[in-house]
């Protein structure tokens, strides 16, 4: 049975992807660095393996007969400013990867982007695959760290490597052991508790689709090409309306002028930094909820089957799983 490698295994997408996986009889082989809590994959029947993409030797290892690589492993920042950390395990780290991967004979490569990789575009433009990986005019270190690792595997590409890239938008739903932040977001809500809000928009799709549509990527993409993973457009308000419907009660959630969040995101990435505390207003997520959010996962419904399913659904599964969580931490 052939063998697929996750890196960034016990993350929200890799730990679901992996369940993906061995639903559909394969054989997974999670990779996690060195220590790590390997809490959201302790109940799968996987081969685990330590590996850093930052030491070249432990991915030799690791890939030994492999025949495909599905590499999630990344650092993600939502603060201003560059970070070299974020710049160096995102693309130094890619290129580790994709040398291994030569390496090793793996026969395809899977790297998951991000759809802040690509160009922002103006409203009234539809944002799909025709849109450039953009390391020019990014917003944020994490923004150009995933554009130039996509150019990186592009660049592979045209040098002999079988590599797809996946581009997920917003990723929401179950097995969010380590809480993203629209996770966050809902687990906020079940508490309760006075909720402060800006009006905007954004496309979120759900982990398990983010995941199926990986397989599909890995199995039917055409090589060097790149795929949208997305979901639906809903606006933040909506979802707090969602949550509510779901549980039972009415949310206090209070809209607070753009101009307002601004000034209180202005000081958050200062807050973080002395409380590791992650805020809920940032200039980095202010821009993105403003932003054209109007994107197309066509390209992937044509030529892949990706079939991503109603967002209320989603999030109707997420607060179900933050429960049974719940109930599991006070047995």
């Amino acid at each position: 049975m052939s063998t697929h490698l996750i890196t960034g295994a016990t993350g929200h997408i890799g730990n679901v992807l992996a369940r993906e996986l061995i639903a559909r009889g394969k054989s997974v082989r999670a990779m996690l660095l060195p220590g790590e809590d390997a809490t959201p994959i302790n109940d799968l029947p996987v081969e685990l393996v330590e590996g850093d993409v930052l030491d070249f030797g432990s991915l030799q290892s690791a890939f030994e007969g492999v025949d495909m690589v599905y590499h999630l492993a990344g650092l993600i920042s939502i603060l201003p400013g560059k970070d070299p950390m974020v710049q160096t395990v995102n693309v130094l780290g890619t290129r580790n990867v994709i040398r291994a991967a030569r390496q090793a004979g793996v026969r395809r490569l899977v790297y998951t982007s991000s759809i802040h990789a690509l160009q922002r575009v103006p409203h009234g433009i539809l944002i799909d695959e025709n849109i450039p990986f953009d390391t020019q005019h990014a917003i944020s270190a994490y923004d150009h760290s995933k554009a130039q690792a996509s150019l990186e595997v592009l660049k592979a590409v045209q040098e002999g490597l079988d590599a797809v890239i996946a581009c997920p938008t917003g990723v929401i739903g179950p097995y969010d052991f380590r809480r993203s932040e629209m996770g966050g977001l809902i687990a906020d809500c079940l508490k309760n508790r006075l909720m402060f809000y800006v009006e905007g928009a954004y496309d979120f799709v759900d982990v398990r689709d983010v995941a199926a549509g990986l397989v599909l990527v890995g199995e039917q993409g055409h090589t060097g090409q790149s795929y949208i993973l997305s979901g639906e457009r809903i606006t933040v308000h909506e979802i707090f309306k969602s949550v509510q419907k779901i549980v039972g009660h009415q949310q206090v959630a209070i809209k607070i002028p753009l101009g307002l969040a601004r000034l209180v995101a202005s000081i958050t990435p200062l807050l973080y930094r002395l409380t590791h505390i992650k805020p809920r207003f940032t200039p980095y997520s202010l821009a993105t909820l403003a932003s054209n959010s109007v994107i197309s996962h066509a390209k992937a419904v044509a030529e892949l089957g990706y079939a991503p399913r109603p967002l209320r659904e989603s999030i109707a599964d997420t607060i179900r799983w933050f429960k049974q969580q719940r109930r599991l931490d006070a047995a």
